[in-house]
C-alpha cells in the first residue's frame, strides 16, 4: 500500500438534487384527481398529482425510466422548494372543493415512484376560516 505524502485540506461532496425548473416542469406535467369535503367546520380531503416520465420524454434530458421516477421521487420527497409548491396546489384544490376559505391547513406530502410514473400524495386537513 502506498504512503500518501501530501493531502488536500479540502473534503470534497456531491450532492444530487431537483433543478429548479423540474418543479415546474413536474407539476406542469401531472394530472390531478382531488377528492374531498367540508364536514361542518372540518375539511378533509387529498389531491394526487400523477407524472408520467414517458410523455416529458421531449422536455427532459434524462431517460424517462423507472430508475429516474424512482430518483425524483426520493429527491422531491427532500425538496423543500417541492413540498412548498405542493402545498400550495394542494390547498388551491382544498378550497376549490370546499367552497371556501380555509385556515389551519396541515398537508402532508408523500412521494413514490411506479414504473416511469412519480406519484405525489397530498393529504389535506383545515377549518374552514371565519369571515
Amino acid at each position: 500500500m502506498a504512503m500518501a505524502r501530501r493531502v488536500s485540506l479540502f473534503e470534497r461532496e456531491v450532492s444530487v438534487r431537483l433543478a429548479p425548473v423540474a418543479v415546474e416542469l413536474l407539476h406542469g406535467a401531472a394530472r390531478v384527481l382531488s377528492e374531498g369535503e367540508l364536514d361542518g367546520r372540518t375539511y378533509s380531503g387529498s389531491t394526487m398529482l400523477t407524472v408520467d416520465l414517458a410523455r416529458m420524454k421531449d422536455r427532459i434530458s434524462d431517460p424517462p425510466d423507472v430508475t429516474t421516477a424512482q430518483r425524483v421521487a426520493r429527491l422531491y420527497a427532500a425538496d423543500e422548494r417541492c413540498r412548498d409548491h405542493a402545498r400550495r396546489i394542494a390547498v388551491g384544490e382544498a378550497r376549490r372543493l370546499a367552497g371556501a376559505e380555509l385556515a389551519t391547513t396541515l398537508v402532508d406530502v408523500e412521494s413514490r415512484a411506479k414504473g416511469p410514473e412519480v406519484h405525489l400524495s397530498l393529504n389535506v386537513e383545515a377549518q374552514r376560516r371565519d369571515r
